[in-house]
């Protein structure tokens, strides 16, 4: 069971989020073992008797995790998403209407 959840964090767009016990405790047991850096909630906090649900946040998977999923048979086929898109470059230009740009503006000279 906690080796098909780090499958399914690893096809899981990071940061990921866990709000059942079941799946808490089994992100406890990967992050025990070091193969994903996790925020997880404390076991047992009596004093919280209002508030928010606890969750697990996986953050990332280790480089010990990606071997455990390498022997796994697990093949990591698609790269990740911030890798396909590209960089918007956007030139600016300065006084459209004169034909001046910022590469031919000259600096103001002290008098």
């Amino acid at each position: 069971m906690t080796m098909n959840l780090l499958m399914q964090i690893a096809g899981s767009r990071l940061p990921v989020s866990f709000y059942r016990s079941e799946d808490i405790d089994s992100v406890r047991v990967l992050r025990a073992a070091g193969l994903v850096v996790a925020l997880v909630p404390s076991p047992s906090d009596p004093l919280a008797l209002s508030g928010s649900r606890p969750a697990a946040q996986v953050l990332a998977i280790t480089q010990k995790g990606r071997e455990e999923l390498a022997k796994l048979g697990y093949a990591d086929s698609r790269p990740p998403r911030w890798r396909l898109r590209m960089p918007k470059i956007k030139a600016a230009t300065f006084g459209r209407h004169t034909g001046a740009s910022f590469a031919s503006r000259e600096p103001p000279r002290p008098q």
